[in-house]
């Protein structure tokens, strides 16, 4: 079958054109659709537009920070957070809310954006298939055998990957496969899951397999695409329907280890994941498609001090907003937070949390990031004193507490260190030493640099070029480790798992996973520090029932009688577009 990937990844540079934020189309000119589609392009293009909307939802320009998907799956945990940094990035409280677990149905922040795009996307796909299955003539076309067949169930799996979305974030949703016809009421968790399992096993035996190891990603959806969203659904059912479906999330797991859908591999080098030519990296299964200059993703860090633009030694990025940073594993005496430690906090240690502090001081990605030249970069953290190790170039002070003078030292504590002065230079002593979300400084915490390396801007044609991982060989390996796991075979689970660290230490492992130190809280920090910064934190700690019931820093647990918080409310505004929708039980109407 002629290969339709070029056309795919093409029309998803055209993102950067449209507003995926905005329902309504603009019409720069106006056909019918029994005309419209006279060609071969024509069809991608219509193919392509839910991919573009699907592209935002996942990797927007800044995954952490934007009111896509991942947001309520990092912001919410014991892994990422966005504090209050005296007047900057408070935001009405938003982002403080997210992570204190306080979620109501009358805030219209990222939970009701998430509802719209999720949403929005079923909508938009169903729309492309049935225009495409209604007004194309296949073979008027000059398409191929079996192209109208693929194509129809791309979008079928798109759809599918959508209600998944609204499944985990919210529970029931309405279902459907038409926009045609009148609103209607929320199904059951039961029927929307078994909705997405029937919409995923009609499409795999229609799609592609990757041709070749290594052969170009390009967001096709391909038969081992397909198979691990349904793995993931099962991985999750026990959180979704009360079942337990782990055999049959290990059973597709194994057979794409074993290429059944296709030739993949662990890659021995985890920069090459993240890296520009990331979407020849024999791990990956699915990717956001990022290209310099035309669409590019992930590429405005506001993660990143104000200073970064001279350290990185490229001005042509885009917004430097010091913003959102891990949360911390130090208190404000520089003791730790971790359970176990030698020198816990006084106010006491916590199993959940901490991440830099659990990377592993031998583990590669434990270094400064630094751009090498030649696509070659160390490191996935900045963090202490940011010397730029290759070139020397330092990020300074944005003004707020660090002086423009002064070279930014990041620490792995979020408070109020900086003694401030007021207008006549008397020292203000109010907020000193206060810790807590809503008392970060400019230097608070350590900030996460995976994805999107920046390069010098004698290298700039690099730019936006790393595709976005949505799903990787590792997510297999993990998944099929825990499914192991919990069926009592912790030897072959720690195998698969060293499997994977095995990359991140150059004279070996100086703490694999065995069968005598694996359980859950061991498999927590594997997902946790494996998969930082990608989206899914949230949906771990909700699979084993740590996401309401346990306490990490400055995050109480929720309490008896808070398991309804494992999923958001249905926002105001939603419930009041549709009358037959039903709020989540324990959040008020």
């Amino acid at each position: 079958m002629k290969n339709i990937k070029i056309y795919v990844v093409a029309l998803l540079a055209l993102a950067s054109l449209f507003s995926s934020c905005n329902p309504e189309p603009t019409y720069y000119s106006q056909t019918t659709p029994e005309l419209f589609f006279d060609s071969q392009m024509k069809v991608y293009q219509r193919m392509g537009r839910p991919f573009t909307h699907w592209a935002w939802c996942v990797a927007g320009n800044e995954r952490q920070a934007s009111a896509g998907f991942p947001i309520l799956q990092e912001m919410t945990t014991d892994e990422m957070m966005t504090p209050k940094r005296y007047n900057d990035w408070y935001d009405g409280g938003k982002f403080i809310r997210y992570y204190k677990h306080d979620f109501s149905p009358a805030y219209g922040d990222a939970v009701a954006e998430a509802w719209r795009l999720f949403s929005m996307g079923v909508a938009q796909t169903w729309s492309a298939k049935e225009d495409i299955e209604t007004y194309v003539d296949f073979d008027a076309l000059g398409f191929p055998e079996g192209a109208s067949e693929e194509i129809s169930m791309q979008l079928q799996v798109l759809a599918a990957y959508f209600c998944y979305y609204g499944l985990d974030l919210f529970g029931g949703i309405p279902l459907y496969t038409s926009n045609q016809g009148d609103a209607l009421p929320r199904s059951t968790d039961v029927e929307t899951f078994e909705f997405i399992e029937n919409l995923l096993t009609e499409a795999l035996p229609e799609l592609p397999k990757k041709a070749a190891l290594g052969a170009q990603e390009t967001s096709t959806v391909n038969q081992a695409a397909a198979a691990m969203l349904l793995a993931r659904l099962y991985f999750n059912a026990e959180s979704y329907i009360r079942e337990d479906r782990y055999a049959d999330a290990a059973k597709i797991c194994q057979d794409i280890i074993d290429g059944v859908y296709g030739p993949y591999d662990l890659d021995s080098d985890w920069t090459a994941v993240f890296g520009f030519d990331n979407d020849r990296s024999p791990e990956i299964l699915w990717t956001v498609p990022s290209e310099n200059s035309v669409s590019e993703r992930s590429v405005d860090p506001h993660s990143s001090p104000y200073g970064m633009k001279v350290y990185w030694g490229n001005n042509t990025v885009g917004s430097t907003n010091n913003g959102y940073c891990l949360v911390p594993s130090l208190d404000l005496e520089g003791k730790s937070y971790v359970y176990g430690s030698d020198n816990p906090s006084s106010k006491g240690t916590y199993r959940l949390g901490s991440p830099f502090a659990k990377f592993h001081e031998k583990d590669v990605r434990k270094q400064l990031f630094a751009y090498e030249g030649d696509k070659k970069w160390r490191g996935m953290f900045l963090m202490g004193e940011l010397t730029n190790p290759v070139t020397g170039n330092q990020s300074m002070g944005g003004g707020r507490q660090v002086g423009t003078d002064k070279v930014v030292t990041l620490v792995d504590q979020v408070g109020r260190l900086t003694l401030m002065n007021d207008n006549d230079g008397k020292p203000l002593m109010a907020d000193h030493l206060k810790e807590g979300i809503e008392w970060a400084e400019e230097a608070s915490g350590i900030r996460l640099t995976k994805q999107s390396p920046i390069p010098w801007e004698s290298e700039n044609t690099l730019k936006g070029n790393p595709d976005i991982p949505v799903m990787r060989m590792a997510e297999v390996y993990y998944t099929l480790a825990e499914c192991k796991m919990r069926a009592g075979d912790k030897a072959a689970a720690a195998e698969l798992i060293n499997a994977v660290r095995a990359r991140y230490f150059v004279d070996g492992d100086p703490d694999p996973v065995t069968a005598a130190n694996l359980d859950e809280w061991r498999m927590l920090d594997e997902w946790m520090l494996e998969f930082i910064g990608e989206g899914r934190r949230r949906i771990d700690l909700v699979r084993w029932d740590k996401f309401t019931t346990e306490s990490w820093w400055d995050h109480p647990a929720d309490g008896p009688g808070k398991a309804h918080l494992n999923r958001f409310p249905i926002p105001e505004t939603i419930l009041g577009s549709n009358p037959l929708l039903e709020q989540n039980p324990g959040y008020p109407n």
